[in-house]
Order: structure tokens, then sequence, then C-alpha cells
């Protein structure tokens, strides 16, 4: 039966089942990679930023297109696009018989579409973000270790793990400190650098 409807089909109608079942297998993936904590954007399927302990940084995925977030121009916004393009199409064929006002209301769909996820990542960022601000703000004082090594004079970043509220949390960590804070060293957090970095320094050279 299958077979019998594939063979059915125009060439064009072909590629636009082929395209629109990629698009919504690719959108499953990145949905699933979101949120089990794996880390879409290094797979090339533009994901949110996730920190070492999996949970999910909507903040920053606002800004490196987490869910085509802040970015117009992303390839999550194109699979979303191509999402409601092509199922629109596809289900609208009996309702809208004629194919060019189909496509037009299609592009519309789509583009509503791509619109809808961006203005939801926007807002999840801020939600994340208005969150996140006492947490970072309430780490400074905080004593910990050095999990990844910091690179000195704010040349790059690393991670530290501290405790707050008797919980330990890992953070993103630079330092002013001359040279290098290596894995494992005492630090204490002196400053928020912004919404998602701490500065910090080692205990026996605390920045005052």
């Amino acid at each position: 039966m299958i077979t019998t409807w594939w063979a059915g089909l125009s060439v064009a109608m072909k590629i636009l089942w082929g395209v629109t079942l990629g698009a919504s297998l690719i959108f499953i993936i990145q949905t699933v990679l979101t949120f089990i904590g794996a880390d879409a954007d290094a797979s090339g399927l533009d994901g949110g930023d996730i920190d070492a302990g999996g949970s999910f940084d909507a903040a920053d995925a606002t800004d490196a297109d987490l869910g085509g977030g802040g970015n117009l121009y992303t390839f999550r916004n194109l699979v979303n696009f191509l999402l409601g393009f092509g199922w629109s199409v596809i289900l609208l064929e009996d309702a809208i018989p004629a194919l060019g006002f189909r496509l037009v209301v299609a592009v519309g769909i789509g583009a509503g579409l791509v619109a809808l996820v961006m203005w939801l990542f926007r807002l999840l960022g801020k939600m994340q973000q208005s969150g996140n601000i006492d947490v970072y703000k309430s780490a400074v004082g905080c004593e910990g270790t050095c999990y990844l090594t910091i690179p000195a004079g704010r040349s790059g970043e690393g991670k530290v793990q501290i405790s707050i509220g008797g919980a330990v949390r890992e953070y993103n960590a630079q330092t002013e400190d001359d040279s290098p804070i290596a894995t494992g060293t005492p630090i204490k957090v002196v400053d928020v650098i912004n919404g998602i970095t701490l500065l910090v320094s080692r205990l026996d050279n605390t920045i005052i």
C-alpha cells in the first residue's frame, strides 16, 4: 500500500515529503538532545549550551541559538521553517486545493513557527537569567576548588566548583592572577563577571 501511494506521488510531492520527514527527524533529535543534557551544538545541530551538570542553559541558548533563539539565520530555524512549511503543504492539500495559495499559506505558517520558537527561547532565556542573578551574586565570597585550569590574566575560562546553599555547583570562571590556576587549587570568588562567569582568585592571593 505504501509503495503504491509513493509511486502515485508527483516528483515535487516526493521531494516535499522527503524534506518534511527529514526536518521532522532532525527536530526530534534536537529536542531529545536538548532535554537529555547532550551538547547538540557540538554535533552541528545548533543547540543551547549544556553545563557539566547536565542542565540546559537557556540564557546561552538565545545567544548561541538554542533552539533558534536570538539569531534568525541558524540551522535550527531552517529546520523549524521546513517543518512548518512542509507539513502545511501536505496537510492542507484537501482544504486548499490551489497549490499556489497553499504554498503562500505554508510559507506564512513556517515563518510563524520560526518566530514563535524564537520568542519562546528569548522568554526562556530571560527567565533563566533572572533566576540566576541571585545565585551568582550569592557566590561572591564563597570558597571552592578549581575544576578545570583557569588561564592567567583573564585570557580564557576554566571551571570552578563552589558550595552555595549546601549544594556543590560548577561555574565558568576567569582570574586576574598572574599565573594560571591549576585543577584542584583552592579558590575564592571575588566578583561576578556576567550571568554565566565568575571572577576568582587563589585563596592565598585574594583580590581585594
